[in-house]
């Protein structure tokens, strides 16, 4: 818990660490104290940003051991997640994971097993279940609004998208499907109601990365850095759950199709897709597409900030801990070894 009535939290990584650090910073009961990353240069512009003085460390290990801090964002390529987040957990930090959780799903394991033990509050930082429209799904769901929930269809497409900006994206433990797939499988999970995942049969493969095309930019990287392709560039498949329910989940980097991120519920009362996000239902025998603009609220990452905040502080129960973060690692390589093997990957949860 914090010395103070604030969360001193310090930021892992200046990619996406940035604007969850924003977050964390605008927040009243948050406060930024500390970041970390291999280049002090990028830490230093990051701390322009902020209302206070920061420290600047590079060692995520010596950073850890600092009694000043109270909880930790991770905000590094998938490959150094565990490790980082490892390293706050044993030092009693409260810890928050930049998605996915891991690079597999034994370093996923391993993690949620220490941070459940270690007793601190352990969350997701997922933008998309965090949005406010997917957030209003989730809420008709809960109450009961689309009946049963019993099919549904979640993809994200991108015409020229494979990251350029570092090595860990491409490498092993990388990839289109832990990238961008996670978003769109981690939402459309929580919205049906975190069913149990039972099976998986999935495709995957790179048909772009290694030859030096899809990449974001107007120019393609130096073959000295696409040669090191080593993951997906596109994943998709079928997920069945216990309950019966069915879900299609796609993910591109590079495509010759428009960008897309979209979810589809089909439920026996009343269907939806999210962007725009529209109901559709039948009322007195009449078809009705509904527009929906939610509720005014908080935005994604504010949202998320807020939450880990509260969590902290007050005890609030955490919604988004990283057990979730492990089930959807496990749909995702189930997927993932389902197209190497050709075969449907069996699923073995806790829950």
């Amino acid at each position: 818990m914090a010395a103070t009535d604030k969360v001193r939290v310090a930021v892992v990584g200046m990619g996406i660490g940035k604007p969850n650090g924003r977050a964390l910073s605008a927040n009243s009961r948050g406060q930024v104290v500390a970041l970390c990353d291999l280049l002090e240069d990028r830490m230093q512009e990051f701390a322009k940003e902020l209302p206070e003085d920061v420290k600047f460390y590079t060692d995520y290990k010596q950073m850890c051991k600092d009694p000043e801090i109270d909880a930790v964002f991770v905000g590094t390529p998938n490959q150094w997640h565990v490790p980082v987040a490892l390293e706050a957990v044993r030092n009693g930090k409260h810890v928050m994971v930049t998605k996915p959780l891991a690079d597999s799903e034994a370093a996923a394991k391993e993690l949620v097993a220490e941070a459940e033990a270690a007793g601190v509050v352990n969350m997701m930082s997922l933008s998309t279940r965090f949005g406010r429209d997917c957030q209003y799904l989730g809420s008709l769901q809960q109450q009961g609004y689309f009946g049963e929930l019993y099919y549904a269809r979640s993809r994200s497409v991108r015409r020229n998208g494979i990251p350029t900006w570092s090595l860990g994206f491409i490498q092993k433990g990388g990839g289109a499907f832990r990238d961008m797939g996670v978003h769109a499988l981690d939402a459309v999970w929580w919205v049906l109601g975190m069913p149990k995942p039972v099976g998986v049969l999935g495709t995957a493969g790179a048909k772009f990365g290694p030859y030096g095309l899809g990449y974001s930019g107007s120019t393609p990287p130096p073959k000295s850095f696409y040669e090191q392709y080593a993951s997906d560039d596109y994943g998709g498949g079928f997920i069945r759950f216990e309950d019966g329910t069915g879900l299609q989940i796609e993910s591109f980097w590079a495509s010759h199709q428009p960008g897309e991120f979209q979810m589809e519920l089909f439920g026996t009362e009343a269907g939806a897709i999210l962007n725009p996000l529209t109901l559709y239902r039948m009322e007195d025998g009449a078809i009705q597409d509904i527009r929906v603009d939610p509720p005014p609220g908080l935005e994604s990452w504010d949202n998320i900030a807020a939450h880990f905040i509260d969590s902290i502080l007050d005890g609030k129960p955490c919604a988004a801990p990283l057990r979730h973060g492990l089930i959807v690692q496990q749909m995702m390589e189930a997927l993932l070894l389902s197209a190497e093997t050709g075969k449907e990957v069996r699923i073995e949860t806790d829950e």
